[in-house]
């Protein structure tokens, strides 16, 4: 599914470009052509539950949008809207993972992964999304965006696609790994908002989710953690 996507938004790609290139030889206006753009950052929580200890590296995020700009009359600034895929990754530096099965509360616990699986040493939570992010864009030269200085403000709304968790583990001298995939008591929806900041294709970011990561009552020890997001933006004009 997540490769059928990907393929799906590299076509859709090309076809607002060739759209863009063909647009721009018929008339003299300045347009600005669509782009890919890719979101590289770190993951951490808010409220986050015991025992959900994540690495900085290992829990990370990568986006994969496609954006069309549509710019307002005359002005610097542009209504940008997108879609593409948001992967995110939760590295357990504890190697807990969480249970298999619900617990009689109805909570998927955070259990240590080396007393299902011992010799645990890697614990990974994996959710992959189809997202549709919007934003109000400023182009301090809409003219060149590919030099201009940018800062953007907007709202995300994504679906879960799937999701699992990957535990790396070492039996008889053999490594070996094993995912789990269900939900886990995942939110099957996540919305919040976002900011960029930055020269041309160079950006930072940060994105906040304003909805839970887990579902109401269902992650460990019903926790009510919100996921945020930091990281740089890299947008090929």
């Amino acid at each position: 599914m997540i490769r059928s996507a990907v393929v799906f938004i590299f076509l859709v790609g090309i076809s607002f470009s060739a759209f863009s290139q063909e647009t721009s030889r018929k008339s003299t206006r300045v347009n600005i052509p669509g782009s890919f753009l890719i979101d590289i950052g770190v993951n951490n929580g808010l409220n986050a539950p015991d025992n959900f200890d994540t690495g900085f590296w290992g829990s990370r995020t990568i986006n994969l949008y496609y954006q069309y700009p549509f710019r307002l009359w005359e002005t610097k600034f542009s209504i940008v809207p997108g879609a593409g895929l948001g992967m995110d990754r939760y590295k357990l530096t504890n190697n807990f993972t969480l249970n298999p099965t619900p617990g009689t509360d109805g909570t998927y616990a955070l259990v240590n992964s080396a007393t299902l699986y011992p010799g645990t040493k890697k614990s990974m939570i994996v959710a992959n999304y189809f997202d549709v992010p919007i934003e109000l864009r400023f182009d301090s030269n809409p003219d060149d965006i590919s030099r201009s200085f940018n800062v953007a403000a907007g709202v995300r709304g994504g679906v879960l696609l799937d999701a699992f968790t990957k535990i790396k583990y070492k039996e008889d001298g053999e490594t070996k790994t094993i995912k789990d995939k269900q939900n886990h008591g995942l939110n099957d929806i996540r919305y919040g908002f976002y900011t960029r900041i930055g020269i041309g294709g160079f950006n930072l970011f940060f994105q906040y989710n304003t909805s839970q990561l887990f579902k109401v009552d269902k992650g460990p020890e019903k926790t009510s953690m919100n996921a945020f997001t930091t990281g740089i933006s890299i947008n090929g004009f």
